[in-house]
This record gives C-alpha cells, sequence and structure tokens, in this order.
C-alpha cells in the first residue's frame, strides 16, 4: 500500500501576502489531535513533500493545515496556487508526540505558540479530551501583526462553549492591538505580565504546558519556565513543559 493519498483541494484561503490555509479531502488514516502528516507536490519530475501538523480535529473532513509560503520555498509557493478541485498528496499515516496522551494532568493547561504553530492546538481544543482532564485551558498566540490573528471564529466558539474554562491571549510584536500583550511570551512569563492579563498563577503543581513554533520561543519560553520551578516533560521523568519546535 502507498504511504501517499491522493487528496483533494476543497479550499484554499489567502488570509494575507503570505499566510494561508488549505482544506483537502483525502482517505487518510486516523490520527491523534496535535500530530503532523506530510503535504507533497509533484513538481518538475519530483515529489517535494513537507510536514504540516492538522488543525482540524480527528474523524473531520476536510483535512485543514495552516502556514506561511517561504519567499524560496518551492513547495509552500506552489500551493499557493492550488485551486479547488487540484489535487495534492497527503501521507497515509501520521506522525509525532505532542499531543495529550504524552502530557499528565493538571488544574491548568497552557498552550503556547507563535505563528501557524497554533494549528495543533486547535487540533486539541476541539476534541472532547483537554475539557475532560484539565479544569482550565489557556490558548496564547504570539504573532507579528494583528492581521497574523485568524481562526478567531473557532476560539469565540470555545469560549461560549466553555466559558470561564476557556482563556485566549493574544501577543502581537509589531503592531499595538487592544487586549494583546506586545512583547514577547518568555519576557511575560518573567515579569508577571501574562499572569496578570489571564489571572492565573503558573507553578509546577498547577501548570502544564504545552510550545509550539518558533524555536526561539520555545527555548526562551522554557527557560522562563524552569526559573519558575518547571522542569521539561519526559517519559521517563514527567514534568511540565511539553514542546515541539515547529521547523
Amino acid at each position: 500500500m502507498s504511504e501517499w493519498v491522493q487528496g483533494t483541494v476543497v479550499e484554499n484561503i489567502h488570509w494575507t501576502d503570505n499566510l494561508f490555509s488549505l482544506r483537502i479531502n483525502a482517505a487518510i488514516e486516523d490520527f491523534k489531535a496535535g500530530q503532523f502528516t506530510s503535504l507533497g507536490l509533484d513538481i518538475d519530475g519530483e515529489r517535494i513533500a513537507r510536514p504540516y501538523s492538522f488543525l482540524n480535529a480527528p474523524g473531520k473532513q476536510p483535512l485543514e493545515f495552516f502556514f506561511y509560503t517561504a519567499i524560496d520555498g518551492v513547495l509552500s509557493n506552489a500551493m499557493l496556487a492550488l485551486k479547488p478541485g487540484d489535487e495534492i498528496f497527503v501521507k497515509r499515516h501520521a506522525n509525532g508526540f505532542f499531543t495529550l496522551d504524552e502530557v499528565p494532568s493538571a488544574p491548568t493547561l497552557w498552550l503556547l505558540g507563535t505563528g501557524t504553530g497554533i494549528a495543533p492546538f486547535f487540533s486539541m481544543l476541539q476534541t472532547e479530551e483537554p475539557w475532560q482532564r484539565f479544569d482550565r485551558v489557556v490558548l496564547v498566540h504570539a504573532v507579528r501583526k494583528n492581521s497574523d490573528l485568524r481562526y478567531r471564529e473557532i476560539i469565540t466558539s470555545l469560549q461560549e462553549k466553555h466559558g470561564e474554562r476557556f482563556k485566549f491571549q493574544a501577543f502581537v510584536s509589531r503592531e499595538e492591538v487592544s487586549g494583546s500583550i506586545k512583547g514577547r511570551i518568555p519576557d511575560a512569563i518573567a515579569s508577571g505580565e501574562l499572569e496578570h492579563r489571564t489571572g492565573l498563577v503558573i507553578s509546577a503543581d498547577d501548570s502544564q504546558f504545552m510550545l509550539c513554533g518558533n524555536p526561539d520561543m520555545v527555548s526562551d519560553t522554557s527557560t522562563a519556565l524552569k526559573a519558575r520551578g518547571l522542569s521539561k516533560n519526559l517519559r521517563r521523568k514527567p514534568g511540565q513543559i511539553t514542546v515541539e519546535k515547529y521547523w
């Protein structure tokens, strides 16, 4: 059986000049929220592929992927031109261990993502597991510009469904945006501003963190959390910080 499934583009959403989402129908195997697959196109006789996290919940179609185009990205720029009805290859089997079953239970689950690294968190939040295992969930999304803050309809739906159990906090680094924090996630942890804005305390006894996105954010935020007494979550030694570097 081939490792690739031929999928069909349902929608190609251009949010900004270099930020877009692809919705694809493809008969892949089951996956866990937080996992990734690979998308591929045959370009000049060669299959070019790279990994992307699922944004949709498991078992739902179309599959959805959220990403930036790179200036020299052969695949991402080719995908930018895809139209409904066009074909694209999707890996049959998903991969990855950035999933909630790898995370110990705690009163508060913090999901911290930069840019399109928010995608696996949307997949998780559209399942029942986080709401069954955690009392509160905080979603943090850090971007450069307000126009990069997408999927607000999902955030609004989660707020309406889960009330005070769900909190959302945006970071916008290059613009002043009402309600957002201007700056970097690790700085807001170190200064206490993130706790002040959310009304929640970060502690090893109370908190589990999942970090996804820019490797600098992941590294610097891990350092800030370790300074607060949290530790990396390992199978052989459970802790409070679970990470996924997005490139």
